[in-house]
């Protein structure tokens, strides 16, 4: 299988809300809209990847994600400042559910939920993070 890009896609239960999330809220720029009324959907620039976010979750599907059935969905945004950005998304009324705290596997991460309560990791990848290290000289022996 040739994957040639990804993205994650949201279908949340307010659609309108979570646009507003996404674009006001965190202001990831919009990559392209399409559609209309509850097809609807904004795409968005998530740094090197795309979140799509599209049409609403019809009345049975509203009760399979709130039972805890669904498919669990995290997303993963790198930042440069886990503090400053957190500081920021406050002022703009995003509520933090989690500041930035040094995680064991030597990530700073702090959480955000969107309007339907997915998990962001807010991440700040350190200077001396193997992240930020160039590893290929080291396999060739």
């Amino acid at each position: 299988m040739e994957i040639l890009s990804g993205r994650t896609i949201i279908h949340p239960i307010d659609l309108e809300r979570t646009i507003r999330f996404y674009r006001d809220g965190l202001r990831l720029g919009v990559a392209r809209e399409f559609g209309s009324g509850s097809n609807r959907g904004v795409v968005f620039f998530a740094g090197g990847g795309l979140l799509e976010v599209v049409g609403e979750t019809g009345p049975g599907d509203a009760e399979h994600l709130s039972s805890g059935s669904g498919p669990a969905v995290a997303l993963w945004f790198q930042v440069r400042d886990a503090g400053a950005t957190v500081a920021e998304l406050g002022r703009r009324g995003v509520a933090v559910v989690r500041q930035p705290v040094l995680e064991p596997w030597g990530l700073i991460e702090a959480w955000v939920d969107d309007p339907d309560g997915i998990r962001i990791h807010i991440v700040e990848v350190p200077a001396d993070h193997p992240l930020r290290r160039d590893l290929r000289d080291l396999d060739e022996s």
